[in-house]
């Protein structure tokens, strides 16, 4: 038998209309079991958790089942309670599938500290945008006699001395003592 001959035949043709039909029919059958399996269809709303304490964000994320995932809270925003939520990723009025994660950013307890620079024997008009770089303010300027116009003698914060290498919190309002350009009279 010529291979022209067995395609013309009868049995090869039934096993081809079966090959096709058991092809439809598993794909079939793999699309149903991939419907059921991963809820197509099903969705859940992400709800807003921005302000809300982080047990208030475990119940509500629980009760639409979904997952809650904390991320790194470095930025202080003075505008939210401490530890509550301040962003969050998927936004809230989203749709997600079940058990998705939701990952929040929390407000941490204050500002970070920064580590104060050495900023003695340095003029103000240096010291300012050193200060300010770092995210501290400009506290009370007190200006006694020192030959050195504007030149920083000592550092102030909340009334404490402060030296180089102390550790205050960013927006710190640190009181800078300045000379006034007058000599010291000796008494």
């Amino acid at each position: 038998m010529s291979l022209l001959n067995f395609l013309k035949s009868k049995t090869f043709l039934k096993q081809l209309i079966l090959a096709v039909v058991a092809v439809f029919v598993l794909t079939f059958i793999m699309l149903q079991w991939l419907k059921v399996t991963t809820n197509h269809g099903e969705f859940e709303t992400v709800p807003e958790l921005k302000g809300k304490s982080i047990e208030v964000a475990k119940i509500e994320l629980n009760e639409n089942n979904l997952v809650m995932e904390i991320l790194d809270s470095s930025n202080y925003n003075p505008d939210y309670p401490k530890y509550s939520v301040i962003e969050q990723d998927p936004i809230a009025g989203e749709k997600v599938k079940e058990n998705r994660k939701i990952y929040l950013t929390l407000n941490p307890s204050g500002y970070r500290k920064v580590l104060v620079p050495g900023l003695t024997e340095r003029t103000f008009r240096q010291a300012k945008p050193t200060l300010e770089a770092l995210g501290f303010e400009i506290g009370k300027l007190t200006y006694v006699d020192n030959i050195a116009k504007d030149m920083v003698l000592d550092m102030s914060f909340e009334g404490e001395k402060i030296k180089p290498g102390d550790m205050l919190p960013k927006t710190s309002k640190i009181d800078l003592v300045l000379g006034n350009g007058t000599r010291p009279t000796s008494e």
